[in-house]
Formats: C-alpha cells, structure tokens, sequence
C-alpha cells in the first residue's frame, strides 16, 4: 500500500448528453448536458426542489437514469454504475449519507478507516503486519483531514468531540475528509452553501477548489455557484415539487429494505420567462461555453431500483446496494 499511497487521486472527466431521471410523480431532470474535464469544480445550482441531489446521485451512479447518457472518469452510464460508484465518494448528502450525532470524530474516522481497507483494500495491504496496517490507516485519515481543512486540535474535545458539537462549517469538512479517506476520482457534495454565512462559504469553495486543484474532479450542489465553476443550473418546472430531501430519503428507505473554466448549463425544468423547453437539445457544449435549457417537472421524487448484487450490466440490480457503503457518512 506504500507505492499506492503516495499516488495522487486522478479526477474522473464527467460527460452527460441528454441525461435524465424520471420517478413515480414525473421527470426529476432531463436533457442535462455538459462537459467536465478531470480535476473540474462542477457547481449544480438551483432552487430546492428542482432535482440537484437526484443528478447528484444519478452521476455518482447512485441512482438509474431513465435517458441520455453520461460518462464518468471513462464508465458509461447507466450500464457501469457499479464501476462510477467505485470511482466515486459522497460527501454530505441529507438522507443518503449522513453523520451519526451519537459518535465522535475519531470513530468517524476510524470506522470510515476500516471500511475502507476491508472493501478497497489491496491483497499486499492484508497481508501486511497489523502495526503496517495501522499506520497506513493514519497516514490515509491525516491525509484526507489536511485536505479537507479540519483541524482536530480546534476541536472542543479533539477526536472526543461528539458530532452533535460540531459547527456546521465542521462537519462539512468532516464529512468531505471521510469520503476523501477512499482517494475517489470524483468527490459529490450535497447542500454546500446552505446555513452558511458568507465568509463560510468562501472559506467551503476555497477548500472546493483545493481538492479539485489536487486532481479530484468535485460536484457540488449549491443555492449560487461561484463565478470560476462550471455551473449546471436547475430550474424547478411544476407546482408538484417536493424538497430534495424527501428524494434523499426515499434513496436511504430503499437501501435499508434491499439493499476551472466558467460556463452555464440549466437542467431539470423549462426555461425561464415562461419558454418552452427545446424539444431536440442542441449538441454537448463545451466546459467553457453556453447555456443550455432542459425540460422535467421538478419532482425529486425518483427512488433506485430494488437492491441486489452489484455488478455492471443493464439491469437495474444493485443501484440501492451500493448506498450501503455510505451508510454513516
């Protein structure tokens, strides 16, 4: 695990061409096209309601896309979600990943730690020597907490500190230095701006930026993107919407039954002043350019496929699955 240590995580290019969710109450998004090239800050931007944690999740092949198509880091999508989701780590996502008030930040960490060597691990790591393998748990948990900005001499009570003690800004960042633990491609934050001022978030896109400048493509919805990330816009398009946490949780329900250039893109509902949607979505623009309108009723109301063995294929088996390994984080 030495030789795989020192390696810097390689961010995962992300194209989406037409891509769209539809659930039980209507279209989540649709027609969402863009180009990210590896190591990007995409910005997922819009009103609550209006499908940005359900793209989240579709491009992190967490959830099944119903149209289109998308590529991430070289997997296509929906064919290779279970290859996208082994690329690809969730930070916060309300009802999907989230932490446990009961613990500390150092169970946190330590759990995550274990996770991590007990499902990605290599052979070479488990036939190390248990002090080899502790100490490379260490270096991967400082590592991870240095790039996400989380100092837990700050803390209250250090690795001690309850969850539930935690200011928001810190458990933002606790929860983008577990996922980085795994050294994903592609990092996907839900909810980054919300109850925060406006020097956290400066100091949240700052941190954004840092991990995408280290080669980590990142995914970030927010209320407002910053000027310099490639924004995709959702526009809520029906009265039906519902808040995307009630699609997060519905995403959570399932799996405890089974299983830097600037640009803009609008996705997830018709476009504004009352126009129509175009009905034959012009090509994929590029990271730099244009704006690009999408049709879809805003409902957030689109659950995975019944759980069942990940593997890649075209059935829809193993979507709510692969939610088990974000059960605490």
């Amino acid at each position: 695990m030495g030789a795989e240590a020192g390696k810097q995580p390689h961010g995962a290019a992300v194209v989406a061409d037409g891509f769209g969710l539809k659930g039980p109450r209507g279209w989540v998004f649709r027609d969402v096209s863009f180009r990210a090239g590896a190591g990007s800050l995409v910005a997922v931007e819009g009103p609550s309601g209006s499908g940005r944690t359900c793209l989240l999740l579709a491009l992190t092949g967490r959830m099944r896309a119903k149209e289109g198509r998308a590529e991430i880091g070289g997997f296509p999508l929906p064919r290779k979600m279970a290859a996208v989701r082994r690329i690809s780590a969730l930070g916060q996502v309300p009802g999907v990943s989230e932490l446990d008030p009961a613990l500390t930040v150092g169970e946190h960490l330590h759990e995550r730690a274990l996770l991590q060597r007990r499902y990605d691990g290599s052979v070479r790591a488990f036939l190390q020597r248990p002090a080899e393998r502790a100490a490379a748990a260490r270096a991967r948990i400082e590592e991870a907490l240095e790039a996400a900005g989380l100092d837990l001499d700050a803390l209250p009570k250090g690795t001690r500190t309850s969850v539930r003690d935690l200011e928001r800004l810190e458990a933002l960042r606790l929860t983008i230095a577990l996922a980085l633990i795994g050294r994903p491609r592609l990092l996907a934050v839900d909810d980054t701006d919300l109850k925060l001022s406006d020097a956290e978030r400066t100091e949240v896109w700052a941190l954004l930026r840092s991990v995408a400048g280290a080669g980590t493509t990142v995914l970030a919805v927010c209320a407002e993107a910053p000027a310099d990330a490639l924004r995709v816009t959702t526009v809520a398009g029906s009265a039906r919407n519902t808040a995307e946490a009630e699609s997060a949780q519905e995403v959570a329900e399932a799996e405890s039954a089974g299983g830097t250039a600037g640009g803009t893109r609008t996705a997830g509902g018709a476009a504004d002043a009352g126009r129509p949607a175009p009905t034959a979505p012009p090509a994929p623009a590029e990271e730099t350019g244009g704006t690009r309108p999408a049709r879809g009723n805003g409902t957030d109301g689109a659950a995975p496929s019944p759980a069942g063995e990940e593997h890649d294929d075209d059935t829809e088996e193993g979507a709510a699955d692969a939610l088990a390994e974000t059960g605490r984080a």
